[in-house]
Formats: C-alpha cells, structure tokens, sequence
C-alpha cells in the first residue's frame, strides 16, 4: 500500500471506532481531495453472462449477499477469506458487473510499516480504516488511479483488493478501462487484462473516491456475494506484498494471498509457490 511520508502520530490502541460518515471533517483541502468526477452512465450495454471458473466451482443458484458478521475477523483471516467470493458492482443504469476475488494483500495496523495508518497515524484520507469492518477505504495514487480496500478488525487494519476474475458484465468493464485508462487506450484489452490490478478493477467497476466510507454490507451500488466453492488451503499462495520496498523487513511478510495456478492475477511469485510446495 503506498504510504505518505510525514510526523507519525503516537500508537492508538483498543477497539475500532464506529465513525459515522455523516461526522466526516468538512475543510476545504479535505473537501477538494474527495472531489471526483460523477459516475459514468453507460447506455445498454453487451453483457455476458456468468461463466464457469476452472478454479472454483460454479453451480447454479443465487448467491448469497454477504452481512457485517463476514468482515468482522482480523486481516490476515480476511484476505483469505476474500479468496473466491464475487465482487458486484451496480451501475447507475442498473447494469450489473460481476468478478471474484483472487488476489489481497493484508495491511495489520499501526505497527505495520507499510500501511497508511503506520504509528497509528488517523487523518481525514485514511479514515476508512479505522470505521467498522467492511468499511471501504478508497484512496487515489499517481493523482489518476483508485485503489479499493476493506477495513477489517483492529484499530488502522485492512485488506487490499488486487485482482478479481471478471465474471458479468466483461464488454462493460472493456469499455469502462479503455475510456479512463492512459495510453495505449486503443488497443482493446484481452479479458485477463480487465481486473488483473487494483487500480484496473477499480477501473473496470468505476469505483473512485466516492466510494470511500461507503459500507460494504449495506450499500447499494456496491456489495460482496459469497461464492459457490472457496478455494482449500493448497490452491492459496502466501507472498511479499507488491511495491512497499520501503516498509523494511515488513516488505517481505507473506501479506498477500492469491489463487494459485489462477491467470487473472496480478503478480505470480515463483518462489513462494516452490516454497509452500517443498
């Protein structure tokens, strides 16, 4: 998770504030950083239906909208227990997008070097993080890309969104990444490419700051189903989290979790794959 330098403030202990967004400091500076474009609407779009996992199971039914209980564990178990739920994102035209997770890293809190809420540093940005489990916490990199975590127990814990395998709604997502997307933004993006990065799922949803504090159990536009199968513990590497070179000896804790053999996520880490195997 990329960290702002700056003053760390001293360690907070004891229960997780439930903040209500409604208390949210209202400055002018604060005001300006959560400014963001509205939401795209998209007309009818082509959408394909659900497809069939190779690496989870899929049988037919409707899934199930995970509540508060779910998130309400430590990071750690968190992130992994992301591993194979679906993600849904509802549009303003009531399309829907559909992708299960495969890819997370975890973030523990105030001791955690290479989170933002290191030293138990709390400010009007990083909020989220300390709001009540299945809070989102979304925050902006480069002054162009969203990332998109989810607080979890713990005073500053989270778990960070890497990688989702996109399910429903592909050629919405497409259209979505190649409109906000720098670049090359011609070339049209194979369906592996979609969601394969926090910041390009976030893309592919059209998720930015505004979603930010939202509540994961209870929003409309935005919410966690469980997925048929989770995959067992053999199918779920433990790696280095990605781009906290900086956090010292916390950039090599086995903080990021994802499905192994699973083409849609981000980085795959040979080593730690030889390593849980040997």
């Amino acid at each position: 998770m990329p960290a702002r330098s700056g003053a760390q403030s001293s360690r907070r202990t004891g229960q997780k504030k439930q903040l209500d967004k409604a208390e949210r400091p209202q400055s002018a500076s604060y005001a300006a950083q959560a400014r963001c474009p509205k939401e795209p609407c998209l007309g009818p779009p082509t959408t394909l239906g659900p497809h069939r996992s190779i690496y989870f199971s899929s049988p037919k039914g409707h899934l199930t909208r995970l509540g508060s209980e779910f998130f309400d564990r430590p990071a750690v178990t968190l992130a992994q227990a992301f591993l194979g739920q679906v993600l849904v994102r509802r549009l303003p035209n009531g399309t829907e997008l559909r992708g299960r997770i495969v890819e997370t890293e975890a973030y523990l809190g105030p001791e955690d070097e290479a989170a933002h809420s290191r030293g138990g540093r709390q400010t009007p940005r990083n909020r989220g993080m300390f709001m009540k489990p299945g809070t989102l916490y979304v925050y902006i990199i480069y002054g162009m890309y969203f990332c998109m975590n989810i607080s979890s127990q713990g005073d500053g814990a989270c778990v960070l969104l890497r990688a989702l395998e996109p399910l429903e709604g592909l050629e919405t997502m497409r259209q979505l990444r190649s409109t906000l997307r720098k670049g090359t933004a011609s070339r049209v993006l194979k369906d592996r490419e979609l969601c394969s990065g926090p910041s390009k799922l976030c893309q592919a949803l059209a998720i930015d700051k505004s979603f930010d504090q939202r509540d994961l159990a209870q929003d409309e536009a935005i919410w966690l189903e469980r997925g048929p199968l989770e995959p067992s513990g053999p199918a779920v590497v433990a790696a280095a989290r990605v781009g906290i070179g900086y956090a010292g000896e916390w950039a090599r804790k086995p903080l990021r979790f994802y499905v192994r053999g699973s083409p849609w996520v981000s980085v795959v880490d040979r080593v730690a794959e030889q390593d849980a195997q040997a």
